[in-house]
């Protein structure tokens, strides 16, 4: 769709910034499947706790860079002398707890997949392996969490995970394309797309 066109709007959280904009018309609320994307979708909303989205999406290069591509592999591996780095880091949001939180993540991605239950999958019965489509006319609308981040949350807690509070794994949700929360008249939102 043609964003000169009077027809065009996208959802009003995407603001002006263009690398706010880019994300809204690009990934957010788009399916993720891949371990790796999941497993850094989880880590940049855990680390926006008390932030904005958009210093998070600042220092997205930042944390690629610190945490291997997110790849859980190599971050599972990371020991005090990588941890201690991290902290220093200006690269990332150095708050030990979030640091923590996404080594304590990697090892668990790895502990679920030697279980023979890929983090993919585990996340995805969260809403029965089929992305729930909203229909949401205004941002005031959108809720903070819902029954199935509250129990998306409890299962992660209970495996170990950690900076998985339910309104984290809501905009989790939002951010994998779990939940579709484009606002109906937005051009990213199912009935619009192709429009």
């Amino acid at each position: 769709m043609n964003p000169a066109s009077p027809d065009f709007h996208r959802c009003v959280w995407a603001g002006i910034d263009p690398l706010n904009v880019a994300y809204h018309d690009s990934e957010w609320g788009r399916p993720v499947y891949d371990e790796r994307n999941l497993f850094e979708a989880l880590t940049l909303e855990g680390a926006q706790a008390g932030l904005s989205w958009l210093t998070i999406l600042r220092k997205r290069e930042g944390y690629r860079s610190a945490f291997a591509g997110f790849d859980p592999e190599r971050v599972a591996r990371f020991g005090e002398q990588e941890f201690e780095s991290l902290l220093t880091n200006p690269g990332i949001v150095r708050h030990r707890g979030k640091v923590e939180s996404t080594i304590t993540n990697a090892r668990l991605i790895l502990d679920l997949r030697q279980q023979g239950t890929p983090f993919s999958e585990l996340v995805w019965e969260a809403v029965n392996g089929e992305p729930k489509i909203n229909h949401w006319r205004r941002l005031s609308e959108i809720p903070g969490s819902t029954a199935e981040s509250d129990d998306l949350s409890k299962r992660l807690k209970r495996l170990g995970f950690r900076f998985v509070g339910p309104t984290t794994c809501y905009a989790f949700m939002q951010a994998a394309g779990l939940v579709n929360d484009h606002e109906i008249h937005c051009f990213c939102h199912p009935t619009r797309a192709g429009a």
